[in-house]
């Protein structure tokens, strides 16, 4: 959990924060050894990350495995209604892809 993270970032309350972490994490305990989960850069970190490329109101969080990478896949509703996904390395922060959806 990332103590102290405002579930009010997320203004449509789809998924908060914390409850996107849990559910991501929890996808990946079996396949992910402990070490790797430590590699992974925070939760917080990443959304950081995010909002610097696309500003808008996070969405959805999905953890995923995807070219050899574990990946953090952000849906953000940017300020001008457009909907976009912004890919993050889960372990480096690095920008992979940003899309409109």
């Amino acid at each position: 959990m990332l103590p102290g993270v405002a579930a009010g970032i997320l203004a449509l309350a789809f998924v908060t924060e914390a409850g996107a972490e849990d559910r991501a994490a929890g996808e990946f305990d079996d396949v992910l050894t402990e070490e790797q989960r430590d590699q992974l850069l925070p939760l917080e970190k990443i959304l950081a990350i995010a909002k610097q490329q696309i500003p808008g109101d996070v969405i959805d969080v999905e953890l995923e495995f995807e070219n050899g990478l574990v990946v953090y896949e952000i849906t953000v509703l940017a300020p001008n209604g457009r909907v976009r996904e912004i890919e993050l390395d889960a372990r480096t922060g690095k920008v992979l892809e940003i899309e409109d959806d």
